[in-house]
Formats: C-alpha cells, sequence, structure tokens
C-alpha cells in the first residue's frame, strides 16, 4: 500500500468521507528541506458530510486531526480541499 492510499484510507475511515483524491507532488520538491527527510508532498480534496456548517479553516482542522500521525514523519506539506457532498455535486 503506497502513502497515499493509507492516506485516502485514513480520510475516508475518520471523516466518514464519500470521497477522497490524494496526488503525490513529492516529485514536484525534490531537494526540498522536507523531501529530504522523505515526507512528501500532498493535494487532497475531501468530501464529507462533517463538513457541513463550518467554515473553511473548522474543516481543514478535521483533516489535519484524522491525519495527526502522519503529519512529520509521513507528511511535510498537505494542500486542502474540502466539500460537503452537496458542493461537490454542485460542481464546486
Amino acid at each position: 500500500m503506497t502513502r497515499g492510499e493509507r492516506i485516502q484510507g485514513k480520510l475516508r475511515e475518520r471523516l466518514a468521507a464519500e470521497h477522497v483524491e490524494v496526488v503525490d507532488e513529492s516529485h514536484l520538491h525534490v531537494g526540498h528541506a522536507g523531501a529530504r527527510s522523505g515526507a512528501g508532498h500532498f493535494r487532497v480534496l475531501v468530501v464529507s458530510e462533517r463538513f457541513a456548517g463550518l467554515g473553511a479553516l473548522e474543516a481543514q482542522r478535521l483533516v489535519y486531526e484524522a491525519l495527526s500521525e502522519e503529519m512529520g514523519p509521513e507528511i511535510h506539506a498537505l494542500s486542502i480541499r474540502t466539500l460537503t457532498p452537496a458542493r461537490w455535486r454542485a460542481g464546486s
């Protein structure tokens, strides 16, 4: 199982996400200080009803909490986009 697949699984499980996309962008950061330690750079899209009624910062905090064990040793940088299922279906 790849690091991206593990991240996707945790987000699905811990946030009851109906859709998760994980893009490993580590290859774009070769030579960067964080990349030298082996931690990766990832971009995620998470669609979950748990984001309903939350602001962007609050929703991103939930993602960081779900991945707290990976932050540092596995993930150096994380770009996050969060949507409710309704907003995702509407094409936002």
